[in-house]
């Protein structure tokens, strides 16, 4: 068996150990109740006759009584005296124990420092080479509650951040990285970027190569404009009046008087026939609608004894073609039928409004239309704005195959005959007379003439002409200009065949010439000045041609005067090679 016992305090000045610690000593068995209060022997006090002694008390639960008398009250309990009686275990015997009777309890409270007088163990014998601790009163050690006792210091374990590739190359092989320097940390740049750039010129000559070429574009390098040599030649203006003169697609050849708004009779009816012709279009040689004849232009009919100029013949209930209605208005100048097609067309005051309308947009800002036939005298214009209009009637070969008759012949056999005493001579047209005793003689005409190869179209008006005979006064001044006109009109080379008039450009920088198939001759008069413009055609230019292929138009004036002549490469137009593709921006 073991027992514990409190080591000899330190004498005198000797420190004092601050570590507590716990002897042991091996007793015989059966002699655990022999001992006495002054060897301060752990314990209960002595035990009574046959009572088993237990096998130790808590340090510092004994009272304080001295040994024998039951309970220790001195606070150093002994263990109980004499020999276990019958029934205890350890008798006669039995099983050698040890009981370990610690000093101090980690979870318990701090042993009590013992009082003076207290019975003491004697002093054991010192362990080898330790400093005994002097008797004497010692330092209570003060011990924190579990609940204060801070917990065991853990320990979490952080990933480390990743190490370069040639150090753990390094670490994988068990060779240390060599010592860093500006060439090696060039090097291994060097071997981390040039891939990656190598990748992106790969992807950017990818891309280069298969994204789609530019168009080809066609561009001019003749002149824009071509000036006829010499000095204008003076016109044959009228006496009074007003004037105007145009050459188709040219421009302007002259004009006479003041433009301002007049009275213009049944040159009022070339509005009429374009309105209708505009609504209800017929190609040349054909009838066009049939139009039923009502009662109002069979009673207008009858107005030529109040002077009006009609068709007498028409029957209620008939039906009258489109084109020998226009023809009827534009040859024997029929009021009645002009209103008829008023009519028609949506009601004469609607039909009215689209002549205005037309006239609006045809530029005609000097000009009012009030019925369908002219006859008002509200109804007025200029010279200058019915030339406009006839400008876009020289366009229409419909109407032109009427107003260049000399006469007419009716569905009923009766024929009419042109007051245009113009046609069919010098070219003449025709297009619409009118007069009136307050407009005076009037006259829109319009005549061609071949210059070159090209047939010139020219147009022009005289107004306000009071003369006797006032219409034939009209017709005889428009006859002089027109002449006039059509004399001074002529034809200069403008482009060679042959001459490089543009180039095509592939959009990378390759340029092919294209030139001129064929002479081209303007027609004009002297100090003219025409445009001349190149263009692609309405197809999409070729990335690849031979030489000689069409991929153009040159076209000198406008509208019906232009003349126009294909132009073709000089030389081949390739498909760019690899290093164009490759070194192209945008």
């Amino acid at each position: 068996m073991f027992r514990a016992v409190k080591p000899p305090a330190p004498a005198g000045d000797e420190p004092v150990d601050s570590e507590r610690t716990a002897v042991f000593r091996a007793i015989k068995p059966g002699t655990a109740g022999q001992g006495t209060a002054g060897q301060g022997t752990a314990g209960q006090g002595t035990a009574g006759p046959g009572t088993a002694t237990p096998g130790a008390t808590r340090p510092g639960t004994a009272g304080q009584g001295p040994a024998g008398q039951g309970p220790n009250p001195a606070g150093r309990g002994s263990v109980g005296q004499g020999s276990a009686q019958s029934g205890s275990p350890r008798a006669g015997g039995a099983e050698r124990a040890s009981t370990f009777v610690p000093l101090r309890s980690d979870d318990g409270p701090a042993r009590p420092t013992a009082g003076a007088g207290a019975p003491t163990a004697p002093a054991p014998a010192s362990a080898p080479g330790r400093t005994p601790v002097p008797a004497g009163v010692r330092t209570p050690v003060t011990r924190e509650s579990p609940e204060r006792r801070e917990s065991p210091e853990r320990t979490t374990q952080q990933p480390l951040p990743p190490k370069p590739p040639l150090d753990m190359l390094a670490d994988l092989t068990n060779n240390p990285p060599p010592p860093p320097s500006a060439a090696r940390t060039a090097v291994r740049r060097f071997k981390i970027y040039a891939p990656i750039l190598v990748l992106l010129a790969v992807v950017l000559a990818v891309v280069q190569l298969v994204r789609p070429l530019p168009a080809p574009t066609l561009k001019m390098t003749a002149n824009a404009s071509y000036t006829f040599k010499g000095d204008a030649a003076p016109m044959p203006w009228p006496k009074e009046g007003q004037a105007y003169m145009a050459a188709a697609g040219l421009g302007t050849v002259g004009t006479f008087g003041e433009q301002k708004p007049v009275a213009i009779g049944s040159v009022a009816k070339a509005m009429t026939a374009y309105v209708v012709l505009k609504d209800f279009p017929m190609k040349k040689g054909e009838k066009g609608q049939m139009i039923p004849v009502d009662k109002t232009a069979v009673e207008d009919g009858k107005k030529e004894t109040e002077g009006e100029s009609t068709v007498n013949n028409l029957k209620e209930g008939d039906k009258i073609s489109q084109y020998d209605a226009l023809s009827a208005i534009m040859i024997p100048s029929a009021n009645n039928v002009a209103r008829l097609l008023a009519r028609w067309d949506g009601g004469q005051e609607a039909f009215v409004k689209k002549m205005n309308d037309t006239a609006r947009e045809l530029g005609m800002t000097n000009t009012t239309y009030t019925d369908p036939s002219g006859l008002d005298a509200t109804t007025v214009s200029t010279a200058e704005d019915q030339v406009k209009l006839g400008l876009k009637i020289v366009e229409m070969p419909e109407l032109i195959d009427i107003t260049m008759k000399p006469s007419w012949t009716d569905p009923a056999g009766k024929k009419w005959r042109n007051y245009n005493d113009l046609v069919p001579f010098n070219g003449s047209l025709g297009i619409k007379t009118g007069s009136t005793t307050k407009a005076g003689g009037n006259l829109l005409f319009a005549a061609e003439k071949k210059v070159g190869k090209t047939n010139q179209l020219i147009v022009g008006a005289v107004l306000g002409q009071h003369g006797v005979p006032i219409l034939g006064t009209a017709i005889a001044a428009s006859k002089d200009i027109m002449l006039a006109t059509q004399k001074m009109l002529k034809a200069a080379p403008v482009v060679k065949k042959g001459d490089v008039v543009g180039y095509v450009d592939d959009g990378l920088g390759t340029q092919v010439p294209v030139v001129a198939t064929a002479d081209v001759q303007a027609v004009g008069w002297p100090t003219l000045t025409i445009a001349i413009k190149l263009a692609d055609g309405s197809t999409q230019l070729p990335q690849t041609a031979k030489a000689g292929s069409e991929i153009g138009m040159l076209t000198v004036g406008e509208g019906a005067s232009q003349v126009k002549v294909p132009v073709a490469l000089q030389g081949d137009l390739t498909a760019p090679g690899l290093g164009k593709k490759l070194t192209r921006v945008g």
